[in-house]
């Protein structure tokens, strides 16, 4: 991990669910893995990619980076996932969560997400009724994600009843809290990708569901599929990938496992749902 200035975000737009109560420690960003990350964020915020307006098809995607609520990649996870939907008429908004405070130091802040990924605080929670009341602030921040595409709906060229979600890991935990703390975000749509796959209580009005995973994914790959039962029993729609290989956080970077397809695998799931063209 190397530590780097605060790229530019001119586009971002603050979503005015206020500073992280109780915190002490700024927002930081460092590069990795040939991505960049941000941690320590206080201050939420959404980033538009809108697609070219002949291109668009009036949906709409919030994107959920990952990172344990104590990171976020904003490359791997958030910007070349919004560019690669808006490239295919979809407009795709970043949100910048607030996150759960780390050691500003960097060298403490290596050893807890060593920690966590060596399985010495790795989350024991497979379910995401369990990780609900752990996500205030982040749930307060994608609502508001919500509100401000459907205020901007005219603006941006989008449809309020065709906005969807989609997460990864940490962020997919805050995708599927949204079915159920989300109120009037309503998501017409939402992929968990990487993230905990334990049962849990689908909503009435419970959104078509797309999940991709890794079998040997170290974090979630052992603790069961009841979320996919979870929603076949509740006579949902779902669609699951279980990718023999790809670990965990694999993203937008180009592997040599299939994997690597579950971006493809999602765009022609939302063109089965009618997302990948206008609504007639």
């Amino acid at each position: 991990m190397t530590p780097i200035a605060i790229p530019d975000q001119p586009n971002a737009i603050e979503l005015g669910t206020g500073s992280l109560p109780g915190a002490t420690v700024k927002e930081s960003w460092h590069s990795q893995y040939g991505s960049l990350f941000a941690r320590n964020v206080t201050i939420a915020t959404l980033t538009p990619f809108l697609p070219d307006p002949s291109q668009a098809t009036g949906a709409a995607v919030i994107v959920a980076p990952g990172g344990g609520f104590r990171t976020l990649s904003m490359n791997n996870e958030g910007w070349d996932v919004a560019k690669a939907l808006a490239d295919q008429g979809v407009a795709a908004f970043v949100l910048k969560y607030r996150l759960n405070q780390t050691p500003a130091d960097m060298g403490a802040f290596e050893q807890s997400m060593r920690d966590m990924f060596s399985g010495a605080a790795r989350p024991s929670r497979s379910s995401p009724d369990e990780m609900m009341p752990l996500l205030e602030p982040q749930i307060a921040d994608a609502r508001a994600a919500f509100t401000l595409i459907r205020q901007r709906a005219n603006h941006w060229r989008i449809d309020p009843d065709r906005i969807g979600m989609v997460g990864f890991s940490a962020g997919a935990m805050l995708t599927m809290a949204m079915t159920q703390k989300g109120v009037d975000a309503k998501p017409a749509f939402i992929a968990n990708i990487y993230g905990p796959v334990g049962a849990m209580k689908p909503p009435a009005d419970a959104p078509p569901l797309f999940v991709a995973l890794a079998a040997d994914d170290p974090l979630f790959g052992n603790m069961g599929y009841g979320l996919i039962d979870s929603w076949r029993t509740a006579g949902h729609p779902v669609e699951f990938h279980l990718y023999e290989r790809g670990g965990h956080g694999f993203g937008m970077y180009h592997k040599e496992t299939t994997s690597t397809g579950w971006f493809n695998a999602f765009s022609r799931w939302l063109a089965m749902h009618g997302y990948m063209k206008p609504r007639a």
